[in-house]
C-alpha cells in the first residue's frame, strides 16, 4: 500500500505541474483564461498538500518508523482537500474577508493570491481554523466540534 499511496502522491503532483504549466506557459481555452488565479490558486492548494503527504510519507515510514495503515485514507485524501483550500483561500482574499499584511506594491500581481493557496494547502487544519475563525467574527457562526486537536498535526 506504501508503494500506491507514493505513487498516487506522484502523478496528483505530476497533474499539478503539468496544470501550472498549461496556465502559465500556454494560451488556455478562454473559460480557462477567464478564471485563472482561482484555478492557480486550486492547483497550488494541492500541490502544497502533495509535499506535504510526502514529507509525512518519508518521516512516517522512514525516520520515526511509525507507519500506521489508519493513515492510508488520509494520504488520499488530503492533496483533494487542500486542492478545495486553495480555492476557498481565493474567494476569502478576494470577498476581503482574509487580508494579508504584507504591504502593496503598486505594481502588485496575483502572487499574495498564490501563496496563500500554497501555505492553505500545506496546512489544511491551521486554515480550516482561521476561516471559523472569520466566519465567527463576521457572521456569528459558532466553531465546529471538530476542531480540536485532529491529531493531523502529528503527520
Amino acid at each position: 500500500m506504501l508503494f500506491l499511496i507514493i505513487a498516487y502522491l506522484m502523478l496528483f503532483l505530476a497533474l499539478i505541474a503539468r496544470g501550472l504549466f498549461y496556465m502559465f506557459f500556454q494560451t488556455p481555452l478562454s473559460i480557462i483564461a477567464d478564471n485563472h488565479i482561482p484555478l492557480i490558486c486550486c492547483l497550488l492548494g494541492g500541490g502544497g498538500g502533495c509535499i506535504y503527504c510526502l514529507r509525512a510519507v518519508y518521516l512516517n515510514k522512514c525516520v520515526h518508523k511509525r507507519w500506521d495503515k489508519d493513515w492510508h485514507a488520509w494520504y488520499f485524501l488530503r492533496p483533494v482537500m487542500s486542492t478545495c483550500c486553495g480555492g476557498v483561500s481565493f474567494m476569502f482574499l478576494k470577498a476581503g474577508l482574509l487580508i494579508l499584511e504584507s504591504g502593496q506594491k503598486e505594481n502588485a500581481s496575483e502572487i499574495g493570491f498564490y501563496a496563500l493557496a500554497f501555505i492553505a494547502g500545506l496546512n489544511v487544519d491551521k486554515f480550516l481554523a482561521k476561516i471559523e475563525d472569520v466566519a465567527q467574527a463576521v457572521w456569528g457562526i459558532e466553531k465546529s466540534r471538530s476542531r480540536g486537536d485532529s491529531g493531523e498535526d502529528k503527520k
